[in-house]
């Protein structure tokens, strides 16, 4: 009986091990705007690649950068183009979709729009107050990211919030803005102050704040594709050959394909292919 029973043990630590090696987990770390949606690719590829496991991590597209360079992940997420100091010849960029930055500001709040101007002031700390730009005779709370997210980087690219300190490019951004670490403190920051402003991946608009028009646009999948609403910008993955395994391409492929495609579609992002 005893024979038996080791035997039995052996045979299901064997078929154990057996399927331990089978399957294969693809790390995946970097923009906590694009994981939002690869969170969802992921979920998806596995119910139909049982012996896949993809783990997303959001740690910041800069940190996503290094991941990919370094290979301690097979993926890296970034919400924005690369920096000419981060490019590299080995390390290849894919874009899986493109994205609007929502300005966001409380239910609440009378304003319905403002100018890339007007934003880019606020943002530097030159208007204080939300009368001075149609609302009401209270200050404004600015809410910004940190200085590791994709998200400011490319808002700040696109708003020129930018300046030169000893011949060194800057962030123009008010220190007396509070900083977020990710699109839903963001959210919640604003969804809970009513005099609050601040900028989060467009795919994360819910009812809990008020995306602003920019420029008299609103922003939408339809004004990003049409190049109206130009508060925009990539979502790529990087990756390198050496550091990534087959498993991990076949995936990578999979979201650039139809299907992968429609997938970013229906979560509010706007397709590539």
């Amino acid at each position: 009986m005893k024979t038996k029973m080791f035997a039995l043990l052996a045979l299901t630590g064997a078929m154990t091990a057996a399927t331990a090696t089978a399957s294969e987990t693809i790390s995946v770390s970097g923009s906590t705007s694009v994981t939002e949606v690869m969170e969802v690719l992921a979920e998806t590829y596995q119910k139909s690649n049982k012996n896949t496991f993809i783990e997303v991590q959001g740690t910041g597209s800069s940190a996503g950068v290094k991941a990919a360079k370094n290979g301690t992940s097979m993926l890296g997420m970034a919400s924005r183009s690369l920096k000419d100091s981060e490019k590299e010849p080995a390390l290849n960029e894919t874009t899986i979709a493109r994205d609007g930055i929502a300005i966001v500001v409380n239910g609440k709040n009378p304003v319905a729009n403002l100018t890339k101007d007007q934003i880019a002031a606020i943002y530097r700390g030159e208007i204080s107050n939300w009368s001075q730009v149609g609302g009401e005779s209270k200050p404004v709370v600015v809410v910004t990211r940190d200085t590791a997210s994709g998200t400011r980087g490319a808002f700040e690219d696109i708003m020129k919030l930018k300046r030169k300190v000893n011949g060194m490019s800057v962030s123009a951004i008010s220190q007396r803005a509070q900083v977020a670490n990710g699109n839903g403190v963001m959210k919640t920051i604003v969804a809970n102050n009513p005099f609050a402003i601040g900028f989060i991946s467009l795919g994360s608009v819910d009812a809990s704040v008020k995306a602003l028009s920019v420029d008299g646009v609103a922003p939408s999948v339809d004004t990003v594709k049409a190049g109206e609403y130009q508060v925009a910008r990539p979502f790529l993955v990087l990756h390198k050959d050496a550091n990534t395994s087959d498993e991990a391409r076949k995936f990578l492929d999979w979201v650039v394909s139809a299907e992968g495609q429609q997938v970013v579609a229906e979560n509010g992002y706007i397709a590539v292919n």
